[in-house]
């Protein structure tokens, strides 16, 4: 069996999945040197309303989201689809996941940021049913 037509699981990252991820993460070029991917790993874990969904096939992982729930908005960051897996469907099929617990949470309303130069992602949002939000996004650094 090829590996684009293995069964495609869901399951919530663990810590023994970190290096794995992390190393999806670098991959996929989402990891920025002001970002501590580790970091950010092990917080989504630790915290209780947030996760890090793995996609799974044949004991590989081609795709991570983290999602996670204010209390207000659910958020999703680090979507990221191995180079060689993408355009098979995972990063949609991902997005639904996130979705889909951020649902059972109770959460209202899903929000994502896309770097404004970055026309393709914006594109596959789009194409999901995102639209692009009237606002501007702000932020301060609080870690020095």
């Amino acid at each position: 069996m090829c590996m684009s037509s293995a069964p495609l699981t869901f399951r919530e990252a663990t810590a023994d999945d970190a290096a794995t991820v992390i190393a999806l993460w670098q991959a996929a070029g989402l990891t920025r040197p002001w970002n501590d991917p580790d970091s950010d790993f092990a917080k989504a874990l630790a915290h209780p309303t947030a996760r890090v969904l793995v996609a799974e096939r044949l004991g590989g992982v081609p795709g991570t989201v983290m999602v996670g729930y204010d209390g207000h908005r659910g958020w999703l960051y680090y979507l990221a689809v191995a180079p060689g897996a993408q355009r098979q469907g995972i990063g949609q099929r991902l997005v639904r996941a996130a979705e889909h617990w951020l649902t059972q949470q109770g959460c209202p309303k899903v929000m994502l940021m896309v770097r404004s130069d970055n026309a393709a992602v914006a594109a596959f949002y789009q194409s999901l049913g995102y639209d692009a939000q009237a606002v501007t996004t702000f932020g301060r650094r609080l870690d020095g």
